[in-house]
């Protein structure tokens, strides 16, 4: 309804401008695969294009958009700027080669090209316990494109991040195609007021009212509306999915960053205060930067043996646009594959203390460095994620805030009694691929 009426049909002046500074929908996205499989792939870069349009420093996380005058540029205040300059980390509408101020284009219709784009669909799926509707798995949507040059001389098709969106969310954008509509009544199109009825039993005309009057509000004081969320959400499947909503909702009104208007989460925030003293010396923060803070979710879904207990395979929620051949099907798996690759922080971190590998290190005659990473290569060291329930693996300090974590907060409350505690037996193992099982289970 938002993009609908606020940026199709009478487009907010304050709408528009705050999307081109203040997120990624002026942003390119390269496409991926051939005609009538084309599905959205990753940000187009400025190490795509050539002489890396005119970045040196970190090209390779510059994200690219399309000027007003046809141009591509590479805006100020993508991660690429973040290390290495100085004084271009702040998001403003700046050529970041030149300095001189930009428009950036939020949608390609004016190129007068457009493809098919695939888009994946899992309402569709039959489930005991909630309602789905009827609907192709992919989604095949028309979306305005261009056709780019890239460093190598191969040609590339881009579209904004916002024209994806628009067709993600069903919304006619005026270049045709299925699976949108310009109709409040359509249930058949995911993503309008009626199909969502169907799911959530919400009636259209009360998120049509509550969408409608969030953004007139937002419009006419510039950003000033708010949502209030408190710990609720914080404990369903979908939490992500919800957040993304609520975000993406406050992104495209100008709300965050207003005073007065915004995200207020009023759960969590007690913790900040003593977490300001704790992270300088959990962290070591006056010998190294950035902490490498470890997500709680991960933590405990190892240390608790929660991943002995698994019963979804990453196959049912895995998006019908790839391949499922290529990818794992148990969740630590994943972790895993994150800690390895250093994207996910982990505590411990690897089966041997730090302090007795930099000895040992130190015995051989190498370097730290070059003595990791012979050891992890032939063996002799491997990444603690990777045997979790061996007690050598076991974390040793804990830092508890108000007995929460075995009282209320903790997920996986039945696995932390179990595990950590002692109190009684299970065991069901589902099939890893990169995981270690000891099958004498380490309790207690």
């Amino acid at each position: 309804m938002i993009i609908k009426e606020f940026y199709l049909k009478q487009p907010s002046d304050y709408f528009l401008d705050y999307a081109k500074r203040y997120t990624d929908l002026p942003v390119l996205v390269m496409l991926e695969g051939e005609e009538g499989a084309r599905h959205a792939g990753r940000y187009l870069r400025a190490s795509d294009l050539i002489d890396n349009l005119g970045q040196e420093n970190n090209p390779e996380w510059k994200t690219i958009g399309l000027n007003s005058n046809g141009e591509l540029v590479s805006p100020l205040g993508s991660i690429g700027y973040r290390w290495g300059e100085k004084g271009k980390w702040n998001l403003e509408q700046k050529n970041g080669t030149t300095g001189a101020d930009i428009d950036l284009t939020l949608t390609l219709k004016d190129s007068n090209e457009t493809c098919i784009v695939g888009f994946d669909y899992f309402g569709h799926v039959s489930h005991p316990h909630f309602t789905s509707v009827p609907g192709e798995a992919i989604q095949q949507k028309t979306v305005p494109c261009k056709t780019i040059t890239l460093a190598d001389g191969s040609t590339a098709i881009v579209a904004t991040v916002f024209d994806l969106t628009v067709a993600n969310l069903g919304v006619d954008n005026g270049v045709g195609g299925e699976h949108v509509t310009d109709d409040y009544d359509d249930a058949s199109v995911p993503g309008t007021p009626a199909w969502q009825e169907v799911i959530t039993g919400l009636s259209r005309e009360r998120v049509i009212q509550v969408a409608r009057e969030f953004a007139e509000n937002a419009h006419k004081t510039h950003g000033k509306s708010m949502i209030i969320i408190g710990a609720g959400m914080n404990h369903w499947y979908h939490l992500d999915m919800n957040y993304r909503g609520v975000i993406n909702m406050l992104m495209l009104c100008g709300c965050i960053g207003k005073s007065g208007g915004g995200w207020a989460h009023y759960v969590g925030q007690e913790k900040l205060r003593p977490q300001t003293g704790w992270l300088p010396l959990a962290f070591a923060l006056d010998w190294h930067r950035p902490p490498r803070h470890m997500n709680g979710t991960s933590f405990f879904y190892n240390h608790s043996s929660q991943w002995r207990h698994e019963t979804i395979s990453a196959h049912e929620i895995l998006s019908p646009l790839v391949d499922k051949k290529f990818f794992p099907e148990h969740m630590l798996d994943y972790n895993i594959q994150a800690e390895r690759a250093g994207w996910l922080p982990s505590a411990p971190q690897l089966n041997r203390n730090p302090l007795t590998i930099a000895a040992k290190a130190k015995e051989s005659g190498k370097g730290v460095e070059e003595y990791v990473v012979d050891s992890l290569e032939d063996g002799s060291l491997r990444f603690a994620c990777e045997s979790p329930d061996n007690p050598a693996n076991f974390p040793r300090n804990m830092f508890i805030w108000r007995s929460n974590l075995l009282g209320s907060s903790g997920k996986g409350h039945e696995y932390m009694l179990h595990y950590f505690l002692g109190t009684k037996t299970a065991c069901s193992i589902k099939k890893m691929q990169k995981v270690t099982c000891n099958q004498k289970k380490s309790i207690g």
